[in-house]
Parts: C-alpha cells; sequence; structure tokens
C-alpha cells in the first residue's frame, strides 16, 4: 500500500467529551464469545501516514491519499488461465453457455481482489470529543486465501479519538481496501486495526468482523449457517474493561 499525504491542516489539542457517535447500517448482529488476543501480525507495509507527516512537520495532513501497491492484473492471461482450468476440470468452453465464462470469471476474480483508491479525509477535533465512535455492521467480503472462496459479513469499527476525527465513511473504505485481497480473517481484523493507529494516533481502536466463509458451508465440512467471530482491541480499549465493554454493548454483541 502506498499513502500520499496533502492538505496540511493543523493539528488540535484533545479535551473530553460526553456522548457517543455509532453509525449502524443494520441492526445488532450476532453475540460474540470470543477472547480477545494479539491476533495475527499485519502483512502489510504502511507508507507514510498522518502520524509520521504530524512528527515531520508538526502538521497533520486532512487528507492522504490511499491506494494498493500490488502487482498489476493482467486480465488477457487470467482469461487463458480460466478457459485452461475449466477444461481441466472437463467442461467444454465452446458452448454457448460457458464461451465467455472465463472472461467473466477473469473480470469477477479482478474485482474482488483489487481495491479502489480513495482519500482518507480526516478533521480536526475541535471539540475535544474523547469517547466512541463507531460504525457498525460495515458490508464486508473477501476471498480466502487458501481455497479462492469468498467469505462474507460484517465489520465493526471504532475508535476513541485523538487530536483528528475521521470521515465515516472512510471507516468502511478502510475495511473494503484491507478484505479486497486474498485474506484469512484472523489477519483482516488485525490490519484494519493496525492501519487505523498507525494513521490517526487514537486512543483506542476496536475491530470485530463476523463472517461466513463459504469454503467452510459450500464444501469439506458443509457447516451451513456457521459464522467466525474475530477481534483485535489496541489502546483503551485493550486496556479498560469499561470501554472494551462498551464497545460490545454498542455493536451489538452483548
Amino acid at each position: 500500500m502506498a499513502v500520499a499525504a496533502n492538505l496540511p491542516a493543523r493539528a488540535q489539542g484533545n479535551g473530553r467529551g460526553s456522548a457517543h457517535a455509532a453509525a449502524s447500517a443494520i441492526g445488532p448482529g450476532h453475540a460474540a464469545a470470543s477472547a480477545i488476543g494479539p491476533g495475527l501480525a499485519a502483512a502489510s507495509a504502511i507508507g507514510p501516514g498522518l502520524a509520521a507527516a504530524a512528527a515531520e512537520t508538526g502538521e497533520f495532513p486532512a487528507a492522504l491519499r490511499v491506494v494498493h501497491d500490488g502487482n498489476t492484473i493482467d486480465l488477457a492471461a487470467a482469461q487463458r488461465a480460466a478457459a485452461d482450468f475449466l477444461r481441466a476440470l472437463g467442461m467444454d468452453t465452446r458452448t454457448e453457455s460457458l464461451r465467455d465464462t472465463p472472461r467473466r470469471m477473469a473480470g469477477a476474480y479482478a474485482e474482488l481482489l483489487r481495491p479502489s483508491p480513495f482519500n482518507l479525509t480526516t478533521f480536526p477535533n475541535d471539540e475535544g470529543y474523547d469517547e466512541l465512535v463507531l460504525a457498525r455492521a460495515i458490508p464486508v467480503h473477501s476471498v480466502c486465501e487458501h481455497h479462492l472462496l469468498p467469505f462474507i459479513g460484517v465489520a465493526h469499527v471504532g475508535y476513541l479519538p485523538g487530536a483528528r476525527i475521521l470521515g465515516l465513511s472512510k471507516l468502511a473504505r478502510v475495511v473494503g481496501h484491507f478484505a479486497r485481497r486474498p485474506q484469512v480473517q484472523e489477519r483482516l481484523t488485525k490490519q484494519i486495526a493496525d492501519w487505523l493507529t498507525e494513521q490517526l494516533q487514537p486512543t483506542g481502536v476496536g475491530v470485530v468482523i463476523q463472517a461466513e466463509h463459504t469454503c467452510m458451508t459450500l464444501r469439506g465440512v458443509q457447516a451451513a449457517g456457521s459464522t467466525t467471530v474475530t477481534s483485535t482491541m489496541l489502546g483503551t480499549l485493550r486496556a479498560d474493561g469499561r470501554s472494551r465493554a462498551e464497545f460490545f454493548t454498542l455493536a451489538g454483541l452483548s
């Protein structure tokens, strides 16, 4: 991932807030009984972000351009490989129904595995708001790196602001940025939390993902209806039990 900073804005101080901000897409999710552990180490590199720019200049950039630095996608080669794959499984790609399937397959996987660039927009925390900001039930879909089958669910992402607050839609953008690549849910959860901590330097970050893995429900054990829950809590949300409990309550997980 490459992150380029622009539009500097003077860093603001932080005081004490009182209310809660919750951006809810759907109602309460499934109950979570998982323990909060350290999770897997994030595998993505983090470029110069908000914290680094502030350390160098004394100013926080108001916006960062976030792009994926993965390899270039060769759709023509992917289409040829898809055709070979289907034929190897005994399918006749000369039929009218399957003739265009290799092209569609290549395009579908390219879409699933290529994050869209976006601007990470932040604003000065003028009022010193220091209570939880939570975006609940953000839709998330990714591809299991072991079987290349989708896993689909929701992510609950929250943070305790520091000097700056984040545009709420950007929480969903960050989730999508890390989800659109071959993944495991444990790593995805940790990457989102670590990246928000690195870029914003909040006092706490919490991420919970609930997802159904089709590699588990459609094949193998075929455990239809099962969901997997992963969580990463950092800073105050990890150290303080009351703050952590508040996160789970507002996310509809307790």
